[in-house]
């Protein structure tokens, strides 16, 4: 054999290979893809859930039953796994998960469909899918859906604790509900931001007790983050705040600590309590501040909206009114100065600014 032909085939063979193996793969360059790279990222609480995947076309052809076989495990998306994250802890469909990165695949069926959490991420697809590896499995119930040309997943029907995963493809959805424990995730949390600098400041601290107030949980230790807050530094804010927290835990000094918050407020801050209670309905409560507002205040522009809410209460909308102008006079803001004249009017048709 001519050693030419041998040189020229030595050289020119593997690259022939190399190509012929590479035709309808993924590319080594940064080309595009026919199934286009999605990243869908929804928070709920503090947990954060990404899913990487990409999104195959129907291009015409039948998808449920041929492209994609019934019974058999699919890499829900194409080219390499479908992974789907969780910062936390949390239950799909009721079932606990760790927090961590999986493998995402599903088994379709004509009435339910099984979706897998699989220990392996990554896969090229589910070829070398090993059921040994499965973290969870849960079996859900998919439905028919708008056309879509091209695979998406949606977060749906978020709620405070709990979103929806809907995969979309072609004509159908598949959906499963991932849950939270709010508390149970957020205090663990809490509790390593405050080992850092947060714990110099007496916002995060007091924003600490703040949850836990408002969560009705864990008031003892909030208790003691409101102590932290105020020994940091002494403000109105903290101060009221242990006041709360001392009377949902039924405690005698939460008068003391309330007096005390009250004496180290401002008038802005005295007046925005009382206006506080109003929204909260405790508008008799707030009637008892506004005359510490003008007491103390007296010539303040919080004294004269205190006064006009007093007055206004009292029936006296003619005086309310005239307090009220006295305060927008005072004023060195445009929106506000609106917002004043709206009161002015309310007053001026005789309608309580209180209710």
């Amino acid at each position: 054999m001519n050693p030419k032909i041998i040189s020229r085939a030595g050289c020119v063979l593997p690259a022939l290979l190399f190509f012929v193996a590479k035709a309808g793969a993924q590319t080594d360059l940064n080309l595009p893809e026919a199934s286009q790279k999605a990243v869908l990222t929804q928070r709920v609480g503090i947990t954060d859930i990404t899913i990487n995947y990409h999104r195959p076309l129907v291009k015409g052809r039948k998808v449920w039953g041929e492209l994609v076989p019934m019974g058999k495990v699919w890499r829900a998306g194409a080219n390499e796994n479908t992974t789907i994250e969780f910062s936390t802890p949390v239950s799909v469909e009721g079932k606990p998960l760790p927090a961590g990165k999986y493998g995402l695949h599903m088994i379709p069926a004509a009435d339910t469909w099984t979706i897998i959490f699989s220990k392996m991420t990554v896969a090229w697809g589910s070829y070398s899918y090993n059921q040994a590896e499965d973290a969870l499995r849960v079996m859900v119930k998919p439905h028919p859906a708008q056309m879509e040309e091209a695979l998406k997943y949606d977060f749906e029907d978020l709620q405070r604790d709990s979103v929806v995963v809907t995969m979309n493809w072609e004509k159908l959805a598949v959906p499963f509900r991932v849950s939270i424990d709010e508390v149970a995730t957020v205090l663990p949390a809490i509790r390593d931001q405050l080992r850092g600098r947060a714990q110099y400041s007496w916002s995060p601290l007091a924003e600490a007790a703040q949850y836990c107030l408002t969560n009705k949980t864990n008031l003892e230790e909030a208790l003691k983050w409101a102590d932290e807050s105020i020994r940091v530094e002494n403000r109105f804010e903290n101060l009221m705040l242990k006041a709360d927290l001392l009377a949902a835990l039924k405690k005698p000094e939460e008068k003391s600590f309330r007096d005390l918050a009250l004496q180290r407020a401002d008038d802005i801050t005295l007046y925005s309590y009382g206006r506080k209670l109003q929204l909260e309905n405790r508008n008799a409560e707030a009637m008892a501040i506004f005359p510490a507002v003008v007491q103390r205040f007296p010539d303040s522009m919080m004294a004269h909206l205190a006064q006009a809410r007093l007055k206004s209460a009292a029936g006296d909308f003619a005086a309310a009114a005239e307090e009220t102008k006295k305060a927008q006079g005072m004023s060195k803001s445009d929106e506000q100065k609106a917002s004043l004249q709206k009161l002015i009017g309310q007053l001026e048709a005789k309608q309580d600014i209180n209710k």
